[in-house]
């Protein structure tokens, strides 16, 4: 009995039309992947941590504006879909006047997602340094910005690295959705090149590989600075 009837290894026509498009598909999703995936994710991620730490400090502000502020930013973002933010930045704000480039939509979308998730994690690792850094920091005459500048972020930065990691690896992922507002990563080329060969399974998984192989490079990074801020860790 045959256990998978009508199986690609059945068809070494079809067999062979595979390995085509395999070889022909992966340098154009490759590169869509180098030139968009990532460098998306890197501005993005970039300018993400600059909003994440102003936010962070305007949570710790004490002040009551800045905190209401720096609360309703993160409670707004957190609350809503990234891809319902995406599609008001892209398609929404035509309507008022206002029109942005896919790419550039993109950025602003990702960077204020990633900025409100990491303003809890930098906020989180500021709090969890010993008030005493604090103090032995005011006892050397230090203000309240070089404190913070010199002691406590620094500090903060070593204990924020692994959550921070794993979200940039995951904004790697997400930069998938950039696809749905026209942006040509590496997603997009491969609905493109679905819609010319129907061969979706072939085209989707080769996607999906090459995401994994880009990840499994940044976690082997991940791990090797985790390894490295370990030695200054008493």
């Amino acid at each position: 009995m045959q256990m998978f009837p009508n199986s690609l290894f059945d068809n070494p026509e079809r067999l062979e039309r595979w390995i085509e498009i395999a070889q022909s598909s992966f340098l154009p999703l490759l590169k869509g992947a180098l030139t968009y995936s990532l460098s998306l994710s890197i501005i993005s991620f970039a300018i993400g941590l600059v909003i994440a730490v102003l936010t962070a400090l305007a949570r710790i502000s004490g002040s009551k504006p800045l905190v209401a502020i720096a609360r309703v930013y993160v409670s707004i973002i957190r609350g809503t879909p990234l891809l319902v933010q995406l599609f008001i930045l892209f398609y929404g704000l035509p309507s008022v006047g206002l029109t942005i480039d896919p790419f550039p939509s993109a950025v602003i979308g990702f960077s204020l997602n990633v900025g409100a998730y990491a303003s809890e994690v930098v906020r989180a690792a500021i709090l969890s340094i010993p008030k005493g850094q604090w103090e032995a920091a005011y006892s050397l005459g230090m203000t309240y910005r070089q404190a913070l500048q010199r002691v406590i972020l620094p500090q903060a930065a070593r204990v924020s690295v692994p959550p921070l990691s794993n979200s940039y690896i995951s904004l790697v992922k997400d930069t998938s959705l950039a696809a749905t507002i026209l942006v040509p990563e590496m997603f997009r080329k491969a609905q493109e090149i679905t819609a010319t060969t129907y061969e979706p399974l072939l085209v989707y998984s080769e996607a999906a590989f090459i995401y994994w192989l880009i990840c499994l490079i940044l976690s082997f990074i991940q791990d090797r600075i985790e390894s490295r801020l370990d030695r200054y860790v008493a």
